[in-house]
């Protein structure tokens, strides 16, 4: 058996959804994949309650209402990568996550947040009023920040580099230790603002 196999554990499936438990380096996650990508990834040490939440809210189905998976799938193959992608992120091997995303569960605006959070590049930070300002809301920091906290999927979509105006952390679903964790990964030291992307480059994905 690999370290892969060893890692991950199939919690539940069903045609629509896989649900994978893993104990990685930086605490247990839980992850949801269909056929079109990943759509739901709790963070570390987050425990399950938001995770199982969501699940539930768009499969319509409890975590233990799903039948036993079949033994071989496109899906677990995507949580394989999921998972491995997440190690070389927490270990600093990797800068860009290279995964297929189901993020059908947002509403537009919702979504052309976290299309444009996906432009901010590893190791650069944006404020909540720039993000604002790049899809098209100047005036909308706070919709800004309530899209960022129903992203389904953080970390892979970068949510943890959107930060206050004044440098400090702002806030995050997981915490701000976890957040301050993440920058620190990525060589952002917390409260002091890393080279901004310019708003041009995350204007290109604004709607419209």
């Amino acid at each position: 058996m690999s370290d892969q196999e060893r890692m991950m554990e199939v919690v539940m499936a069903s045609p629509k959804v896989w649900i994978y438990s893993a104990s990685l380096s930086w605490g247990e996650v839980s992850l949801a994949v269909t056929e079109d990508g990943l759509c739901c990834l709790s963070l570390p040490g987050e425990g399950l309650t938001s995770f199982d939440t969501w699940v539930n809210k768009k499969f319509g189905q409890g975590r233990e209402g799903l039948p036993e998976p079949p033994a071989v799938s496109l899906l677990a193959a995507l949580g394989e990568r999921v998972i491995r992608q997440l190690e070389e992120y927490f270990a600093g091997r990797r800068r860009e996550f290279e995964l297929p995303l189901d993020l059908s569960a947002g509403t537009p605006f919702q979504q052309a947040v976290w299309d444009a959070l996906q432009a901010i590049p590893y190791g650069q930070t944006l404020s909540y009023r720039e993000l604002a300002i790049a899809v098209g809301r100047p005036g909308g920091p706070r919709a800004v920040g309530q899209a960022l906290g129903a992203n389904p999927v953080p970390i892979v979509v970068p949510c943890h580099r959107v930060i206050a105006a004044d440098g400090s952390l702002g806030g995050f679903g997981g915490g701000l230790p976890l957040k301050a964790r993440l920058l620190r990964l990525e060589g952002v030291t917390p409260a002091i603002r890393a080279a901004s992307t310019p708003i041009s480059t995350i204007a290109r994905l604004a709607p419209g």
